[in-house]
């Protein structure tokens, strides 16, 4: 295998950690947990993770979490910079992949501006990899051919602004919510107001890929209620459209339990077998 590349000091690697199993961290990801001086990290990077830079590694905890005090992102970006410049290895851990709702551009620019030579490490996206382990594929060639990845807040922590619901809800036949709890009322409503089905299946997948994942399969029209009834809270991605459906025979950790497996989950061998 090709030797791994070099922390050269003075520089910064964003690094995505995955959704929080630390086995779905690329060998980069390890590589640069392993040689960097400082740790810049968010709020959902585990301990697993964080245990596998050296003893001596500096950790500056930098996490953002709807509702609570959180550092501003202009202080992290300078705080990047400046340890840069005093020739420091900086890590910049990020949950899920740095270039997906993670802000890591807006860093990387900072970057740039300040002339700090920097590395993106992509990770894997709680978006795929969190549905995954709860069996949910994000496409099916029997279900869709797109999909939609969508923030649930925007920047004043409201839902976002500029969606064009009405197109959304029209032509994608599958929808990923990142952040979105907070407003998942909201945005079941904008959805079936223009269109979609209150019966559509949503699925909720808490703290994907730990121990203490949970699963909701619930629908449009039900889905906030049920996960306030549910005791449900973030981290959370929500997956709304048919796919969902799909868990009945793909939920490989169920089976691992004793789930039995339905191989026609969306019950198209019936289907052709009638029509």
């Amino acid at each position: 295998m090709k030797a791994l590349p070099v922390f050269q000091p003075g520089t910064v690697w964003l690094v995505g950690a995955g959704p929080g199993d630390p086995g779905l961290l690329t060998l980069h990801a390890v590589n640069a947990l392993q040689q960097a001086d400082v740790l810049v990290y968010d709020a959902l990077v585990g301990e697993a993770v964080l245990d596998l830079a050296p003893a001596d590694c500096e950790r500056i905890y930098a996490g953002k979490r709807g509702g609570r005090p959180s550092p501003v992102q202009a202080d992290i970006s300078q705080r990047l910079v400046r340890l840069a410049k005093e020739g420091k290895r900086v890590l910049r851990l990020k949950g899920g992949d740095p270039f997906v709702f993670g802000r890591g551009g807006e860093e990387a620019l900072s970057l740039v501006a300040a002339g700090v030579p920097f590395r993106i490490v992509p990770g894997i996206s709680a978006g795929i990899g969190g549905l995954a382990y709860a069996g949910i594929p994000v496409t099916h060639r029997d279900t869709n051919s797109a999909v939609t990845f969508l923030t649930g807040h925007g920047v004043g922590g409201e839902v976002p602004d500029g969606i064009d619901w009405a197109a959304l809800a029209k032509g994608s036949p599958v929808i990923v919510l990142y952040m979105a709890l907070k407003h998942i009322a909201a945005i079941a409503g904008a959805l079936i107001e223009h269109g979609r089905s209150p019966s559509e299946p949503v699925a909720v997948v808490s703290q994907a890929t730990l121990p203490a994942q949970t699963i909701l399969e619930t629908c449009l029209a039900r889905c906030a209620e049920e996960v306030t009834a549910a005791g449900i809270e973030p981290p959370c991605i929500v997956v709304i459209g048919e796919v969902v459906r799909l868990r009945a025979g793909l939920d490989w950790q169920g089976a691992a339990e004793g789930r039995e497996l339905d191989d026609d989950p969306l019950g198209l061998r019936h289907r052709r077998e009638t029509g």
